[in-house]
């Protein structure tokens, strides 16, 4: 009889059909697959997010200061970079815990937004400039007070000067005609921050600039601040849902900010922009927990031209014009 032929199987190898006495067949358990986070997971990274998101921005401005004095870096090259930093940093937040998303600017906003940052750069180094010219350099490489004086008081001395800078840009009618524009817009975010007319910005610079310099502060203590309040100035004005509690009483927030654009000047105060002890002190703190703006914007919002119509936004404080004040 012939056998039937039958697949050899090499000694010491198992044939793909054969299973071990007992086993059970496992089904075949196909392609693996992850699913998404749930809400549940989506609202706990944002709410850690929330409470993160400020703390990193102040050790990143602690740590900045701290590397370029320690490998002597440029300062004004460090502090551009570092406000290039920070509005990517804050635009970002914009986009996972956005205060209103009907807020976050459109791809022809960010262009309009665009030019009137470059006007802001252009205002600051004019003011810079003539500072150089008037005080015959940037002044003394180190103080006559110890270093954590110098910061306190610069601190307190700039933002000081800045607080009512900013206040009689509100009150007084030909400084409102070039502050005015930056409330134009009818929303808040990181990007139209920027939105200055380059007269404001000029004049603004100047008087806290000159107020460090008379006081014969160093150049670290400028440079540290300066750090801290580009951090400041941009994180108020950012589209995000970050609440600072009872430190509001302390320092200026987004939840502030959003107040002093209220269309309402019964609640549009905050004219603080890093510390809001001024506001305290001065009368014009309107926060309160919780408490939203009652919409963003001008007043009267014909009284100034559009953000988009850049050449007669810089021409409108010379027209016979003149708009209510803010």
């Amino acid at each position: 009889m012939r056998l039937q032929d039958t697949p050899t199987v090499a000694k010491g190898t198992v044939s793909p059909t054969d299973e071990p006495a007992g086993s059970i067949p496992l089904p075949d358990a196909g392609p693996v697959t992850v699913a998404p986070p749930g809400p549940a997971e989506l609202d706990a990274s944002r709410r850690h997010l929330r409470r993160a998101a400020y703390p990193l921005l102040l050790m990143a401005c602690c740590g900045t200061t701290v590397l370029a004095e320690a490998w002597r870096l440029d300062r004004g090259t460090v502090s551009f970079a570092f406000l290039l930093a920070t509005i990517g940093y804050l635009a970002l937040l914009e986009r996972f815990i956005p205060y209103d998303r009907s807020w976050h600017p459109t791809a022809r906003e960010w262009g309009h937004y665009g030019i009137y940052f470059l006007l802001t750069v252009v205002g600051g180094a004019m003011a810079q400039a003539v500072l150089l010219a008037v005080f015959s350099g940037e002044g003394p490489e180190h103080g006559r007070l110890p270093l954590p004086l110098e910061l306190l008081l610069a601190l307190l001395a700039g933002s000081l000067a800045s607080y009512w800078v900013h206040r009689l840009g509100h009150t007084v009618p030909w400084l409102w005609r070039l502050h005015g524009v930056h409330h134009v817009p009818q929303k808040v975010n990181v990007a139209n921050n920027g939105v200055n007319h380059l007269a404001d910005v000029l004049i603004a610079q100047l008087v806290v600039q000159a107020t460090l310099s008379l006081l014969g502060l160093s150049q670290t203590a400028r440079f540290a601040v300066g750090l801290f309040v580009i951090a400041q100035g941009y994180f108020t004005h950012a589209n995000i849902d970050v609440r600072l509690g009872r430190l509001n009483h302390l320092l200026a927030s987004p939840e502030q900010h959003r107040l002093h654009h209220s269309t309402d000047l019964d609640e549009a105060g905050h004219y603080g922009s890093d510390l809001s002890i001024w506001d305290r002190l001065f009368g014009s703190f309107t926060w309160q927990p919780q408490r939203r703006p009652r919409g963003i914007g001008l007043a009267e919002p014909d009284s100034f031209p559009a953000t988009g119509a850049i050449g007669a936004t810089l021409l409108h404080p010379w027209r016979k014009r003149r708009p209510t004040r803010h």
